[in-house]
């Protein structure tokens, strides 16, 4: 089932569903005709939507705000914090063309910031889809949380069998390892999955991790596998600052654990825009170069490992003789 398809089916349903958007219309351009008055298209203003949406949640409406990610977490970012978040509004914000699917748009359309902005407003709920089918899966679950939601949009085609149902706060683990764990969101996902199978194929088990739900986060997947395994690697079309490996940080802080970490993200630069194979290739996002990159930091703790055994077996040998 399309995104489309589900959203007109859970309106139908559901009469206070109602569905805006600031001119954008791709992913659900039949509904109009469908809704009529529960259709708005307030056009390319954003900050105006969400204060509407606001005031229809505050009436017992469920908005769902549809936008592209850059514009409706950056330009309305105040009236997200101010009338939605802080009021613990049941809105529903769902941002088109994020991260990397942004691919051949510039800096001004690129959404590598918006967990980081999203995740800072305390009531607010994150799911990340890897693809169509989670995407339509966790819509249910979506409309009938309480809180407001931040929706990374993505319906892609499938790349793998979902078998855990989306909830929020619950990981998915794909593949079970106890060299590397991965931990991405998104569409990625499809990357991570070629990666894993490149580092098998080398001799190294992977735990890949689907986490989906970024507020809540799961935790507890994200402490067993620091404790289960070698190296921690968050892989996200993210600014560095602010996304996953700034909520693993906090989290193994927090809990005093101490563990290996890879981060792969986008380190404080815009991407270069192009077709979306050509942008993960330039900024070494493909499945072959994530493994390769992963591989080589694999090796280098261990080596350091052999140093420092080598250090204490001559110190132990030291300290027998004198």
């Amino acid at each position: 089932m399309m995104y489309e398809e589900k959203l007109s089916h859970l309106c139908a349903q559901n009469p206070k569903l109602m569905i805006l958007t600031a001119e954008n219309r791709v992913a659900i351009r039949s509904l109009p005709a469908v809704l009529g008055k529960r259709f708005i298209d307030f056009g390319i203003a954003e900050q105006t939507m969400v204060g509407a949406a606001a005031g229809l949640a505050l009436r017992g409406r469920i908005p769902l705000v549809h936008a592209l990610a850059t514009f409706l977490t950056m330009r309305a970012f105040e009236f997200i914090r101010t009338d939605v978040g802080i009021a613990k509004l049941p809105v529903k914000l769902i941002g088109g063309i994020p991260g990397f699917l942004s691919d051949g748009n510039g800096p001004t359309h690129q959404a590598i910031e918006d967990i980081a902005l999203m995740r800072s407003i305390p009531s607010l709920q994150i799911f990340c889809p890897s693809d169509t089918d989670e995407l339509v899966d966790g819509l249910t679950q979506v409309i009938q949380s309480h809180y407001p939601c931040y929706v990374r949009f993505n319906a892609r085609p499938s790349v793998i069998k979902h078998f855990t149902p989306f909830v929020f706060g619950v990981s998915e683990t794909i593949t079970d390892g106890f060299d590397i764990t991965i931990l991405t969101y998104g569409f990625l996902l499809e990357q991570a999955l070629i990666a894993r199978e490149h580092l098998e194929k080398s001799g190294v088990t992977v735990r890949l991790i689907n986490l989906r739900s970024l507020h809540p986060i799961d935790e507890s997947a994200i402490l067993r596998a620091a404790r289960e395994t070698q190296l921690l690697v968050t892989v996200e079309d993210h600014f560095l600052t602010g996304g996953l490996f700034s909520i693993l940080s906090e989290i193994l802080v927090r809990n005093q654990t101490m563990v290996n970490v890879m981060p792969i993200a986008l380190e404080q630069r815009w991407f270069s825009p192009g077709l979306l194979k050509d942008v993960l290739e330039h900024e070494g996002f493909t499945g072959k170069q994530l493994s390769e990159r992963i591989l080589t930091k694999f090796a280098s703790i261990h080596r350091n490992r052999k140093k420092v055994l080598n250090y204490h077996k001559v110190s132990l040998f030291i300290r027998s003789i004198c």
